[in-house]
């Protein structure tokens, strides 16, 4: 039987992330459950499992990939990195059209590379299989409090990034102080479930959105908003939860309600770019606004948060936002009035240990099994997004994106 070779590549992008697709007692693990496969690890400074981790198992560790037949990595590889013919694995970041992506897909197309997105890989309900989205969850609110512990000389918490792993993060959030204020959260997924993780944790008790509305306490509270409570059909009549999957156009924002009682906001629902936006830059600008944190787990530039302007980093994680001029600054917290924002695009990256261990394990057992061998539940078929050349059926929708690079 001739041998598959899975390679473990190094993530070049900037700023580099510190994930494995799998950590070297898995790449071991996956040689034991597959004999036919080889798993080899590209060479790499930043990874959070050194490369002499990888080798101290028998794992190799190589420079030159060409060899390879399947190329795992995490973030998106580089245009010039791209090697034509193989087949890769990575959060390709391109179903939604992103502009800042296009000519990567083109690429991929132009040199006949098979791109299997993890974001896509799903069950045969539709359920995502493999994600960060627990650990950017728990990231997420963690570096919300941490902020506003900060913009206020409340507590110091140290960065996420610099806790070993997740066990030393919650004996590191447990010196959270809050006076009483109030936290909302969108979301009822892996990212919103992950905050309330840290939010249960620091002990911060759950209140339901009308409470929320209605009365004020006295401790800190938070309250979790799925669609149902921001978004309001135009023409008045009940909310569907269907009708808005499927006509998000139909809708209109509700949100302002929550924003005016609410000191930190944690955003963690999936927005489609049909949908309506959460707020407005004129909503900023009233004098009942009331948010003075956000904690943007969703990164959509531009997208349902207008002071989402661009992606902040994990070096550099807060800025300033200022309504009136629709500017940012670098600055955070010289002008106490500014909305503060985190918006780290790769937050599991700050605990790359934890992350990459569950999502290896996810990968491992629902998603080997169908790549290596038979693909009985188009597991992999239905997360193709390219192959031999064209979009695959499914993502026919990205040909005006891609322009003629797939004809």
């Amino acid at each position: 039987m001739q041998q598959t070779r899975i390679v473990l590549i190094r993530e070049e992008k900037v700023p580099v992330d510190r994930r494995v697709p799998l950590t070297p007692a898995q790449a071991l693990k996956v040689q034991q459950l597959f004999p036919n496969v080889r798993v080899l690890c590209q060479k790499s400074e930043f990874r959070c499992f050194p490369d002499q981790a990888y080798a101290d198992l028998g794992i190799s560790v190589v420079e030159d990939i060409h060899d390879g037949d399947i190329l795992m990595g995490v973030k998106e590889v580089p245009i010039q990195a791209l090697i034509p013919g193989k087949t890769y694995l990575f959060f390709s970041h391109t179903i939604k059209k992103q502009p800042y992506n296009r000519k990567l897909l083109q690429n991929i197309l132009e040199k006949n590379i098979r791109l299997i997105d993890y974001e896509r890989l799903t069950d045969t309900k539709g359920k995502r299989i493999v994600a960060f989205g627990r650990f950017a969850g728990i990231v997420g609110a963690y570096n919300g409090l941490y902020t506003y512990g900060k913009k206020y000389d409340l507590y110091h918490l140290q960065r996420a990034k610099d806790c070993y792993d997740l066990e030393a993060l919650k004996k590191e959030y447990k010196k959270v102080c809050l006076p009483p204020i109030k936290i909302a959260l969108t979301g009822g997924g892996r990212v919103a479930k992950g905050a309330m993780e840290v939010l249960n944790g620091v002990g911060i008790r759950k209140v339901t959105p009308s409470l929320y509305l209605s009365q004020n306490f006295d401790e800190p509270v938070y309250t979790q908003l799925e669609v149902t409570d921001y978004n309001r059909k135009k023409d008045g009549m009940p909310f569907n939860k269907a009708e808005f999957y499927h006509h998000p156009e139909r809708f209109v924002p509700g949100f302002m309600p929550y924003a005016q009682v609410t000191d930190l906001f944690i955003a963690g629902a999936y927005w489609d770019n049909k949908a309506p936006v959460l707020f407005t830059k004129e909503d900023m600008l009233k004098n009942t606004f009331n948010i003075k944190v956000i904690a943007d787990v969703t990164c959509d530039i531009d997208g349902s948060i207008p002071s989402t302007k661009k992606p902040s980093t994990i070096s550099d994680p807060i800025y300033d936002y200022n309504p009136q001029q629709d500017k940012i600054s670098n600055q955070p917290f010289t002008d106490k009035s500014l909305v503060s924002v985190m918006a780290i695009d790769n937050l599991p990256s700050e605990l790359p240990r934890d992350a990459s261990k569950a999502f290896g394990e996810k990968l491992i057992r629902y998603v080997l099994p169908s790549l290596l061998g038979e693909d009985a539940e188009n597991i992999i078929k239905r997360a193709t997004i390219a192959a031999h050349g064209q979009l695959t059926t499914a993502y026919q929708y990205l040909q005006d994106y891609v322009g003629e690079a797939s004809v």
